[in-house]
C-alpha cells in the first residue's frame, strides 16, 4: 500500500511538473530557428494544449479584444507590396481617395464604439506621412481618444519626430507589420527594406507608444519563413503588445492573386506558436477571417488568439459583419475585453475634448 501511494505521489509530481512546463509564461528574446521549427512540428493536439495552457496563464480565455479598422486614405500608394490592392503599380478596382475629414473619422469611431469596439485603428495608404498630413492626423487621434476609445494608427514609416508627435497627441498603438521573414522579404517588397521597418518600430517604441506588429502568411513562403517571422517578432525587446496574424486575401490585379492557398491547419499552428512565443501579447486574428468558417475561428481562439478586427471591411478587404461576430461570441461564451480605465486616462480624455472644441479642423456636422 505504501509503495502504491508513493508511486501515485511520484506520478502526480511528474504531471504537475509537466503541466508547469507546458504553461511556461517566460518572455524570451533569444528564440532560435530550430526551437521555433520544433514548435511547428509538434503533434497538433499537443501544440494546441501547450498554447491554451500558456494563454490561460496570462489572459482570460473567454475574452477577446475588439478593434475596428478604418481606411482614412485609400489608394495611390507608391510602394510595391505584392499583396496590396492600394499600390499604384497594380491595376485593381480600388479608387484613389484623399485623406478623410476629421469629423467623418470621428463619426465612424462613434459607430465602432456603439457596436462594441474598444480600439479604433486608422490606416492610410502612404509610404510615410508628409508634414502637411500631420495636423489632421493629430486631430483624429485626439478626437478618437476623447470618445474613450484606445487609438491606433498605421501610416507607413515614421520618423522619430513624427512618432513623438503622435504619442503627444495620445496615440496608444502604432501598427507597422514586418510582413514576412527577412529571408522572403525581397520577394514581396522592394521599395523599402526590412531594416526600414525595424527602424520605424524603434522610433515608435522610443516615443513611448505601444507596438502593434505582425505579418501575413500565405504569401507563397515556406514553413521556415513563418518560423523566422515569429522569431523576429518575439525577439523584439519588448515584444509587441499586439501581434496581428493575417492570412493573405488574394486580390485580382496583384502579383499574388494566384498564389496557392495556405493550409488552414498551418494557419492555426501559426496562431498557437505565436501565443507560445509571445505569451503576454494580444494575438490578433486579422485579415482573411472572411474566408474562415466558425469552426476555424473557434480553433484559432483555442490556439490563443484573443483580438479581432470587427466590422465589414479591413481597409480594402472583406471581414465578417459585426453581428456575425457577436453571434459567434455568444455561441462560444466569449465576452469582449473592456478598457482598463485610470485617472491618467480620464485626464487625457478630458484634455482631448477641450482641444477638439478649440480645433479649427473640427467642424459642426449640422452646419
Amino acid at each position: 500500500m505504501t509503495q502504491q501511494t508513493s508511486a501515485v505521489s511520484e506520478s502526480s509530481t511528474n504531471t504537475t511538473a509537466n503541466n508547469s512546463n507546458q504553461g511556461n509564461s517566460e518572455v524570451r528574446h533569444n528564440w532560435q530557428a530550430e526551437e521555433v521549427k520544433a514548435l511547428f512540428e509538434m503533434p497538433f493536439n499537443d501544440l494546441m494544449f501547450k498554447a491554451q495552457v500558456i494563454h490561460r496563464a496570462n489572459f482570460n480565455p473567454n475574452e477577446v479584444q475588439v478593434s475596428t479598422l478604418l481606411s482614412i486614405k485609400t489608394g495611390a500608394c507608391p510602394e510595391d507590396c505584392k499583396y496590396c490592392s492600394q499600390s499604384s503599380r497594380y491595376k485593381t478596382d480600388i479608387d484613389k481617395e484623399r485623406l478623410m475629414e476629421v469629423q467623418k473619422v470621428l463619426e465612424a469611431a462613434q459607430v465602432a464604439k456603439d457596436q462594441g469596439s474598444t480600439r479604433f485603428c486608422m490606416g492610410a495608404g502612404w509610404r510615410n506621412p508628409k508634414a502637411r498630413d500631420m495636423p489632421a492626423v493629430v486631430e483624429m487621434v485626439k478626437g478618437v481618444k476623447a470618445l474613450g476609445l484606445e487609438t491606433c494608427m498605421t501610416l507607413g514609416m515614421l520618423s522619430a519626430d513624427q512618432a513623438d508627435e503622435l504619442q503627444g497627441a495620445g496615440l496608444d498603438y502604432y501598427n507597422h507589420n514586418l510582413d514576412t521573414s527577412p529571408e522572403h522579404y525581397n520577394q514581396i517588397i522592394t521599395t523599402r527594406t526590412y531594416q526600414d521597418r525595424l527602424d520605424t518600430l524603434t522610433n515608435v517604441r522610443s516615443s513611448g507608444m505601444k507596438v502593434c506588429s505582425g505579418g501575413i502568411v500565405g504569401l507563397g513562403e515556406e514553413s521556415k519563413d513563418r518560423a523566422s517571422l515569429l522569431a523576429q517578432l518575439a525577439n523584439l525587446s519588448p515584444q509587441p503588445e499586439s501581434v496581428p496574424i493575417n492570412m493573405l486575401v488574394k486580390i485580382e490585379g496583384t502579383p499574388l492573386s494566384d498564389v496557392a492557398d495556405l493550409d488552414h491547419f498551418e494557419f492555426i499552428r501559426c496562431i498557437a506558436v505565436a501565443r507560445i512565443m509571445m505569451p503576454k501579447s494580444h494575438v490578433r486574428l486579422s485579415a482573411g477571417r472572411d474566408a474562415m468558417n466558425e469552426q476555424m475561428q473557434a480553433m484559432c481562439f483555442l490556439a490563443g488568439a484573443n483580438s479581432i478586427f470587427y466590422g465589414c471591411k479591413l481597409l480594402t478587404t472583406g471581414n465578417p459583419e459585426a453581428n456575425k461576430d457577436m453571434m459567434l461570441f455568444d455561441r462560444l461564451g466569449i465576452n469582449t475585453e473592456t478598457i482598463a480605465s485610470s485617472e491618467v486616462d480620464e485626464a487625457k480624455i478630458k484634455t482631448a475634448v477641450v482641444d477638439q472644441q478649440n480645433s479649427d479642423l473640427f467642424y459642426n456636422a449640422v452646419n
